[in-house]
């Protein structure tokens, strides 16, 4: 070989090298003495007689005459050039969405896996995407387990009903499951299976063999009853709520009535034997003093609403002409009308007042828009009648309060938490102000007193509220306040924020199509403004079926109605955050 003396930095490397192994042999020897790769190592030589420049990997070295090189110097001499530092790759590695398993790549995606349309199904796969966002409800679903009793009853009635809804129910929560484990859209086929199995009427199939169109509240409305006798007991509410009381569920027996439940208060007043403000009251044409008249009683009753309504029509009785424009007004009218009833004081029967008011608030309520009804047709052929739509447009809000919708019970709790967040409100106000009066120069200061000394004139002028503000405090600070409802925040006020709507498009109550609107996540809690309003403008997500689309809250809030658009029908609403 011949003796090389490798001159690399601050070192001297000395070898022998094998012209017949050529450069690549060369710069592997030097690889393996320094650790620098051979395609970044850069050999120049040093002693004359050698090549010129950087060696090349296709030079031969046996075309050197390396005798005559070592007369003039032995050993020969080259320099080297070269780091010996490996490259890295990345700390973390690259890992693309297209390689990761469904499950997973689920959890990236930008928008949520969407449902596909199986014939005329839209009514099912739009309310299944908003339920998607009540996690009470998910959280139950997926514990689920179908009770023991069911299969017992089921043997003994040989009926099926029980069995029926065990498949119904785990159906919806594979179904979730399912969805959560992908990004792409999941055809429901066992849940459509089971709902035809449990709901009949939902698998009619219209003149063409096609699937015929359904209403999605009733399919709502069907899905919380069998759901309701699934989930009873507190085992089964527990699942879906990380605490909660007895008192808190004030008489809610099932998973869904603690979540979508409303406990209502009615009460009955009979027209036609109230005091009139005088001393004489008008009964059956007769003016007869109050004194000799018995009044009737109030009669006051509770039932069970799972939904609110709207009513968009004018009121719940013919006689009404209200003209219904934002859905509180309807939702008002839903709750107040005029009945006929017997009265024992008169003997006859009698015109009454009906008044609801909420006794029980839940996490989560819906409200139906009544855009459809019944139509007599007595002049057609077989006088069956015909479902119609209700088109106008009624306007809703981002937020609803429901105070006003609440029995007297619950507004004295309301209204406690209400004062006392108003008095911590200015208390933030009055400290800041005193922070900037502070800091105002000598001259500033005697606008300060100024001011101080006309405040006790202003103070004056609110008086009446301020004392009401005073004995509600007073009130919180001598007793603890009842809970209103399950699962409610302790300093819950009754605000209420949309976070789901199903919308309806098309004419016709039979046919159309269904799509359901959802609030996305927002972590960081940072958004904007709608322009010119106090509107949060957030991210939603439209599903069409199997599309999924981005859009916004002042998309949502256009889906009032008064067109062919989409206009909704369904409003999910749940405790503001």
């Amino acid at each position: 070989g011949i003796p090389l003396s490798v001159k690399w930095g601050k070192e001297t490397i000395s070898l022998k090298m094998i012209v017949d192994g050529g450069v690549k042999g060369l710069k592997a020897e030097l690889e393996e003495r320094t650790g620098v790769p051979s395609d970044r190592m850069k050999l120049m030589p040093k002693s004359k007689g050698l090549w010129k420049g950087v060696l090349k990997d296709d030079f031969d070295l046996s075309s050197i005459d390396f005798t005559a090189v070592l007369q003039k110097a032995n050993p020969v001499c080259i320099l080297m050039m070269g780091s010996a530092a490996k490259l890295t790759g990345p700390k973390t590695k690259t890992v693309f969405i297209e390689d990761l398993p469904p499950e997973e790549a689920a959890k990236h995606v930008a928008e949520p896996s969407g449902l596909v349309n199986l014939g005329n199904t839209c009514y099912l796969n739009s309310v299944l995407q908003c339920l998607r966002a009540v996690p009470s409800l998910r959280k139950g679903l997926s514990n689920y387990t179908p009770s023991s009793s069911s299969g017992d009853q089921m043997m003994a009635s040989g009926v099926g009903v029980n069995q029926t809804n065990g498949i119904f129910m785990t159906s919806l929560r594979d179904l979730y499951n399912n969805l959560d484990r992908t990004a792409d859209a999941v055809p429901p086929s066992n849940f459509v299976r089971a709902t035809h199995m449990a709901f009949p009427q939902f698998a009619q199939i219209g003149q063409h063999g096609q699937p015929q169109q359904q209403d999605a509240e009733e399919f709502f409305s069907g899905l919380l009853t069998v759901a309701a006798n699934e989930t009873k007991g507190m085992d089964s509410i527990k699942k879906g709520f990380a605490s909660v009381s007895k008192k808190e569920l004030n008489g809610a027996e099932n998973l869904i009535d603690a979540v979508f439940g409303l406990k209502m208060e009615e009460t009955l007043t009979c027209d036609e034997t109230t005091p009139s403000g005088d001393d004489t009251m008008q009964v059956d044409g007769e003016a007869k003093k109050e004194e000799s008249l018995a009044i009737e009683p109030a009669v006051k009753s509770y039932d069970l609403h799972r939904k609110l309504v709207c009513n968009i029509q004018g009121g719940s009785d013919a006689s009404s002409q209200t003209n219904v424009t934002h859905i509180v007004e309807g939702i008002e009218l839903s709750l107040s009308g005029k009945i006929e009833k017997h009265s024992d004081v008169l003997g006859r029967n009698a015109i009454w007042t009906r008044k609801q008011r909420i006794a029980r608030l839940p996490p989560v309520f819906c409200v139906q828009f009544g855009r459809f009804y019944w139509k007599q047709t007595p002049d057609s052929q077989d006088h069956a009648g015909v479902k119609c739509k209700v088109m106008k447009p009624v306007a809703f809000s981002g937020t609803i309060d429901v105070y006003d919708f609440c029995s007297e019970d619950v507004q004295k709790v309301l209204k406690v938490v209400r004062a006392k967040a108003l008095a911590e409100e200015e208390d933030r106000i009055n400290k800041r102000l005193k922070g900037q009066a502070e800091g105002k120069t000598e001259e500033e200061g005697g606008d300060k007193m100024d001011t101080e000394e006309a405040a006790p004139a202003e103070s004056k002028e609110s008086t009446e509220e301020d004392d009401e503000l005073q004995a509600a405090l007073k009130m919180s600070m001598e007793e603890e306040l009842p809970p209103v409802g399950p699962g409610l925040p302790e300093n819950f006020q009754g605000i209420y924020e949309l976070f789901a709507v199903v919308t309806h498009k098309g004419r016709d109550a039979d046919g159309g199509h269904y799509m359901g609107w959802v609030k996305a996540d927002n972590p960081d809690g940072k958004v904007q403004k709608i322009a010119d309003t106090d509107e949060d403008n957030e991210d939603w997500f439209v599903f069409d079926d199997d599309e999924v689309s981005p859009c916004k809250t002042e998309d949502v809030l256009k889906l009032k109605g008064g067109g062919d658009w989409h206009m909704s029908y369904l409003n999910f609403y749940r405790v503001k955050k």
